[in-house]
């Protein structure tokens, strides 16, 4: 491999997410996306079932994609008499800051059928891949579950079916910030036991 551990430890420790509200007007190349999602599929999955499923929005996606999570939530919580004019402009309107949103799912293999929550956990390292990808370019993004994320009704526009699960949404843009965030943690020590005997 042409990169060094150290440079791998910088990469992974300096991942951030970054929210739409610090996005530019700038896209994002889609040359970089297609390389984000060509990493997500290197992910570790057991038995190879690979169930990571991506769905892209951009451009005038962006607004399909607001128009139909606003709606949605507008039919769910009218009928349930919970309805909220701002909660609905919201979703209308974020994915509009965004220069791409990468919708995520996890599709069950019929075939395999090892335990669902492997399946989640290969997903979440497809798109960690993709947040590293993101930030070696310098790209904003971040990993929601807001908004319509478990609404089983908005499975089948994502192209999923019952026993498949929509993770959320990976937003992506430029940062209009000069400075990298920096973030921290608490001592590994803390979280560790190591058995030597």
């Amino acid at each position: 491999m042409n990169i060094t551990p150290e440079q791998a430890s910088e990469l992974i420790q300096n991942r951030r997410s970054l929210y739409p509200t610090v996005y530019n007007d700038q896209p994002v190349d889609d040359a970089i996306v297609n390389t984000m999602l060509e990493n997500a599929n290197w992910a570790p999955t057991h038995r190879l079932t690979q169930p990571w499923r991506f769905t892209v929005f951009t451009g005038s996606g962006l607004e399909k994609l607001g128009n139909f999570q606003a709606d949605l939530y507008r039919k769910k919580a009218e009928a349930s008499g919970t309805f909220d004019t701002g909660k609905y402009e919201k979703l209308k309107q974020k994915p509009l800051q965004c220069s791409h949103i990468i919708a995520i799912g996890m599709k069950r293999d019929p075939k395999e059928r090892v335990p669902e929550v492997e399946e989640v956990m290969a997903t979440a390292c497809a798109v960690q891949n993709m947040y590293l990808t993101a930030s070696a370019y310098g790209v904003g993004g971040y990993w929601g579950t807001g908004g319509i994320t478990y609404y089983e009704e908005a499975k089948p526009f994502f192209g999923l079916e019952p026993d498949d699960k929509l993770l959320g949404f990976f937003y992506l843009g430029m940062p209009k910030i000069s400075k990298w965030p920096e973030s921290k943690r608490d001592p590994i020590e803390e979280k560790v036991h190591w058995e030597r005997v």
